[in-house]
């Protein structure tokens, strides 16, 4: 397991570019917070030590002076939050070993250790706990009990500030993530909506200088791309024409000639050239886009009709299942992908089954299954490439141009739709197109 799995980055380029920014942020707020708190810290106790300094021996010279009745009067008065007076000996100890109680004592030898011989030490069992012991003038004994605080209590507020400022960062992050990776989400939909009939959305051309060169770049391909795809077009389209009339006289010729069997075969080349000219001026018109509009339509009826018209040419096609809800789509490139793939399956099984389903997602499967001999696994993609055909099982004289999966695959993504070929169990291929209802 590497590094990289075992801090299981999200996905998404918004959320990781959010996370650090995120995390850097809060760590630096963390760090100067840490740098602020200690300061704040070492301030105080410096504050604090001059003060208990100045404090505690104006306190014992006014013990000092106090008539011995009075002086238990005074203690409470003179009483801090960290340090009090006790007029005993005390408890007895090692040295003081804390940095805090070291310096407290440090800094009450200095304020009154001229005066008065003091000893201090730590008191045990309990952590920055001091005495300090001395004698008034008088010989009464006196112990000055502290517990040094480092510095001043948290106000209760601050927690609730902290964790409004990580909301604030999380809002901040958020935001500026959210700015720099809109374009990209924007530009990620327009290039998937970029299918066969090149009707994508165009981009914006505004905001940052980068974003709006990259939305002009984006925009300007699409115009080459369109462009280039009408010519092809239009190459192919003139090519046809040109080829027709040529491929008419060749066939007037070759019906004026003996009947002989090379004069058949002749025939059979000519029907093949011909087929072949307008499929891929087909192929190309799917390619430059689908022009139909979709509409609401009955998809039993559509699939109904198109099986009794196979029927009564005599093909062995069969309907099974239904649909049972209106469906929004373009009904003649729908019979058309149909269409194409019942001709195949006629044409290698001998038989066709076109199979409907309709899921809960919206989603339609139509399936068009033959028992075949199938198509190799390697080859269930290859053969959606115009012009590629299985040796095996298409050659001159079972006919095909290589062009009728193509035409279906790209008028499938025309529609958004989704063309697969699967082998069947026991011999033959499913043929799967998964619609979605535009309405």
């Amino acid at each position: 397991m590497n590094a990289r799995s075992l801090l299981r980055w999200p996905r998404s380029l918004f959320a990781r570019l959010a996370l650090i920014l995120f995390v850097g942020l809060a760590l630096a707020q963390t760090l100067s917070f840490w740098l602020t708190m200690t300061e704040r810290d070492q301030t105080m106790t410096n504050v604090m030590m001059g003060y208990i300094e100045r404090e505690v021996a104006s306190s014992v010279a006014l013990l000092d002076h106090l008539p011995p009745a009075e002086r238990d009067a005074w203690l409470p008065r003179l009483a801090r939050r960290s340090y009090s007076f006790m007029l005993e000996p005390g408890v007895g100890g090692g040295p003081p070993d804390a940095r805090l109680s070291a310096r407290a004592a440090e800094s009450i030898a200095e304020g009154i250790g001229k005066r008065y011989a003091l000893t201090a030490n730590a008191v045990p069992g309990e952590a920055e706990h001091l005495q300090v012991h001395l004698k008034l003038s008088d010989g009464a004994p006196l112990t000055i009990d502290m517990h040094p605080m480092s510095g001043a209590p948290l106000s209760r507020w601050l927690p609730l500030v902290l964790a409004l400022q990580l909301a604030v960062l999380a809002a901040c992050c958020w935001l500026a993530v959210r700015l720099a990776t809109r374009p990209l989400e924007r530009l990620a939909r327009a290039a998937d909506t970029l299918g066969p009939d090149l009707k994508a959305e165009r981009l914006p051309e505004n905001g940052p200088d980068e974003v709006a060169r990259a939305a002009r770049a984006f925009n300007a391909m699409q115009d080459r791309v369109a462009t280039y795809m009408t010519e092809r077009m239009q190459i192919l389209a003139a090519i046809s024409h040109d080829l027709q009339t040529p491929i008419t006289r060749m066939r007037l010729r070759v019906d004026v000639m003996d009947n002989s069997a090379e004069g058949a075969r002749l025939q059979q080349d000519l029907q093949e050239m011909e087929t072949l000219v307008k499929e891929g001026v087909t192929y190309a018109r799917t390619l430059h886009g689908a022009t139909e509009v979709p509409c609401r339509i009955d998809p039993d009826a559509l699939f109904d009709s198109l099986v009794c018209d196979y029927v009564d040419a005599g093909q062995d096609v069969s309907l099974n299942g239904r649909i049972s809800t209106a469906l929004v789509t373009r009904p003649q490139a729908l019979r058309r992908i149909v269409g194409n793939l019942v001709d195949n399956a006629l044409k290698f099984g001998g038989a066709a089954e076109i199979g409907l389903a309709a899921a809960g997602n919206g989603q339609v499967t139509v399936s068009v299954l033959d028992r075949g001999p199938g198509i190799p696994a390697e080859s269930l993609e290859a053969v959606f490439e115009p012009f590629y055909r299985l040796e095996g099982s298409r050659n001159r004289h079972t006919g095909g141009t290589g062009l009728g999966l193509a035409i279906a695959r790209q008028l499938a993504l025309a529609m958004d739709a989704t063309l697969t070929l699967h082998n069947r169990p026991g011999g033959g291929l499913e043929a799967r197109l998964v619609l979605k209802n535009l309405g």
